[in-house]
């Protein structure tokens, strides 16, 4: 009891401030020395990824691209990312996530980095390829490592946290890759382009060294947990892991693949991926569509839509931890948001119901696909967490791939994305409603914070 009370000190003249519990108060230090640090890194990993979005407005001029040469190339990444995906969540187990994070972030930096130089589309599919594969491990390491320090009634909030990363990016690189793009063109001989991709490739080798420095693998090496906050933390997660759905045998990576709700985890997340792909890879063709020139400009309205998507991402999430519901909150919302962005290819260049359409979609699909990694934690158990986690993600991941590669080729075919926008609703239909049906509720388990925090 004391050092419950204790773990916010009172301040003068203030008797009624609500105490923290000693469980909240050691995750409220928990979430401030890591969450930053993960959210961080996450953001320039997202950059890394979704630049090639803004830089194909100029480089498929300079270089002589199609919608089907870019759409294949942003599409490619997932390829290689697929295969890499599990051997690195299985290699993080061994070598520990410090390690891991370190390896991933400096080379995929450096591979970002030199996409600035190629000038043929073999090339450009090269680099995407190694992209891929450097950065694969990156996000399901990171859902790996949270289970390692918050129990399954608190992951839904700490894993949206974590996705909120990617509509910040949204946010935060329109507006820069713009700048950068039209303030440094010509500068030392190059196009604006490739400065993106130096100047947003190159700060994630960094980070990598600073993610080894102030992150440590698991709790009982954290050296600013005492030994009782570490032993709370333990017991906290052991009691977690006592009701785990499926049994400690099913955490080998061949009963992983055998299992077929793995499968159905993995379709769910490849119509997660073709939403939240189709936003990231096609907006600032979007919103240059509407009559937009200017480069910088369109940075700053693709800025508006991710607004709203991180919006999205932190209401969605914590409702769904108030309501301890999962299903309805993933499957439903994406619906809605893949339905908007259908809406918005029928109002042509109209700008203002085009955009509040954009909003609407960019708010659930990225609401709904950042909760949906809370649900396979929870249900595949500690045991099946790594290679599960990693199988999920590897095989959704190629939604990815699919659907800047379709988009891309039926725009190039027809002069418009409408109808490949069409064909995205319906599968995203599909998927909203195959974790509806085919999850069985007892199966996504959401953890009464009441009985767990009774230490």
């Amino acid at each position: 009891m004391n050092q419950t009370a204790s773990a916010i000190p009172p301040f003068a003249g203030v008797q009624a401030i609500p105490r923290l519990s000693a469980e909240d108060a050691v995750y409220q230090k928990i979430s401030w020395r890591i969450m930053p640090v993960v959210l961080i890194a996450y953001i320039f990993a997202f950059l890394d990824r979704i630049n090639i979005g803004y830089a194909q407005l100029q480089m498929k001029q300079d270089l002589a691209f199609s919608d089907a040469i870019y759409g294949l190339g942003a599409g490619i990444f997932f390829l290689s990312y697929l295969l890499f995906e599990v051997p690195s969540n299985l290699l993080l187990e061994k070598i520990g996530a410090r390690l891991t994070f370190l390896r991933i972030m400096v080379l995929w930096g450096l591979t970002s980095a030199a996409t600035a130089f190629v000038t043929e589309p073999w090339q450009f599919y090269g680099i995407r390829l190694l992209l891929g594969m450097f950065e694969a491990g990156f996000f399901p390491g990171i859902i790996l490592f949270l289970t390692y320090w918050y129990p399954s009634h608190r992951r839904g909030r700490v894993t949206g946290l974590f996705l909120f990363g990617m509509p910040i990016t949204g946010v935060l690189g329109g507006p820069l890759s713009g700048m950068i793009m039209g303030g440094m063109e010509g500068m030392g001989g190059m196009h604006g382009w490739q400065w993106l991709f130096i100047v947003e490739g190159l700060p994630s080798v960094l980070l990598g060294f600073v993610l080894y420095r102030l992150l440590p693998n698991k709790p009982l090496e954290a050296p600013w947990l005492n030994a009782s906050e570490k032993k709370l933390v333990q017991s906290v997660l052991d009691a977690d892991h006592k009701v785990d759905v499926k049994p400690s045998h099913h955490g080998k990576l061949s009963a992983a693949l055998a299992d077929p709700k793995t499968y159905v985890l993995a379709f769910v997340y490849f119509c997660c991926a073709c939403a939240v792909y189709t936003v990231t890879f096609w907006l600032p063709t979007m919103v240059k569509s509407l009559g937009i020139a200017s480069i910088a400009s369109i940075g700053w309205y693709t800025a508006i839509p991710y607004i709203f998507g991180s919006v999205g991402v932190l209401v969605i999430s914590r409702s769904s931890d108030r309501f301890k519901e999962r299903r309805w909150h993933v499957g439903g919302t994406l619906v809605v948001g893949a339905a908007a962005l259908f809406a918005s290819s029928f109002f042509g260049t109209a700008f203002v119901p085009v955009m509040v359409l954009l909003c609407i979609a960019a708010f659930f699909i990225f609401g709904g696909g950042s909760l949906f990694w809370s649900i396979p934690p929870t249900y595949l158990g500690r045991e099946a967490a790594a290679a599960g986690i990693a199988v999920i993600s590897s095989l959704g991941i190629l939604g990815g791939f699919v659907s800047p590669t379709l988009i891309g080729w039926i725009k190039g075919v027809t002069g418009s994305i409408q109808m490949g926008l069409g064909a995205l609703t319906a599968l995203v239909v599909i998927g909203g409603l195959t974790i509806l049906i085919a999850l069985p509720k007892s199966a996504v388990r959401v953890g009464a914070s009441d009985a767990s925090t009774a230490h």
